[in-house]
């Protein structure tokens, strides 16, 4: 979506569209940071819209074992 503005305000059709196309994105793999790159949107934004959207967004990532004592 290379039409849109930085900082303009998205609204309605243009902002469903952006969402379906950002969970479809999301879904096959794409981290938020690298959609809000793509975009030319904020992490902020690109969060906010694939909450709006209902995706089940994934854990962070790195290690998630802990060592035994």
């Amino acid at each position: 979506m290379a039409d849109l503005k930085k900082g303009a305000r998205i609204t309605g059709n243009t902002r469903e569209k952006l969402a379906s196309d950002l969970k479809k994105k999301y879904e096959k793999g794409a981290s938020i940071r690298a959609l809000a790159e793509s975009t030319g949107r904020s992490y902020g934004f690109v969060h906010r819209v694939l909450c709006e959207s209902g995706v089940q967004l994934r854990g962070r990532g790195g290690a998630t074992t802990r060592k035994k004592k």
